[in-house]
């Protein structure tokens, strides 16, 4: 909330620009994000001083694209550690969250408890678990994502 006295920010937020998600192996990030959820690789970077192996992907494409990074340290003992930093979850607009749901499941994607429920901005939502298990060995390798059926009007602008 915003009141009289307070001064105007100089800037707007405008959308998500970027998600880098570290872990210990990248190819297990590339499982879910590639193979899983259909992110294309778009280039590698690597560097020493920062202790990383990284793919850039992307979701959407011209002004509506969204980066995602995937990081592996190129040495697990050096910093930065680029795999240990926390993030709660990340949220992803999907155009059929049922169909996602079904196809992700019987890839071996784990799922949260709790189903496809409504979601605090009233969309329809459920999370890929972060941890994977025997029973589903694909899983957020310890990022929290949120799925959440998109409404036509995004569908729309971004396909």
């Amino acid at each position: 909330m915003s009141n009289a006295n307070e001064t105007k920010r100089p800037f707007k937020i405008l959308g998500i620009q970027q998600i880098a998600i570290g872990g210990t192996d990248k190819k297990r990030l590339q499982k879910l994000w590639v193979e899983m959820l259909g992110l294309q690789v778009k280039s590698t970077f690597v560097s020493e001083r920062e202790n990383v192996d990284e793919d850039i992907c992307a979701i959407g494409s011209g002004v509506h694209a969204v980066e995602v990074d995937l990081m592996q340290p190129l040495d697990i003992g050096k910093k930065p550690a680029v795999h240990t930093t926390p993030l709660n979850h990340v949220g992803l607009w999907v155009d059929d969250l049922p169909v996602a749901v079904e196809w992700l499941t019987k890839q071996g994607v784990r799922f949260t408890p709790g189903g496809i429920r409504k979601g605090a901005a009233g969309y329809d939502i459920t999370f890929l678990h972060p941890k994977a298990s025997d029973e589903f060995p694909i899983a957020g390798e310890g990022v929290l994502i949120e799925l959440v059926q998109a409404p036509q009007d995004v569908i729309k602008a971004l396909t």
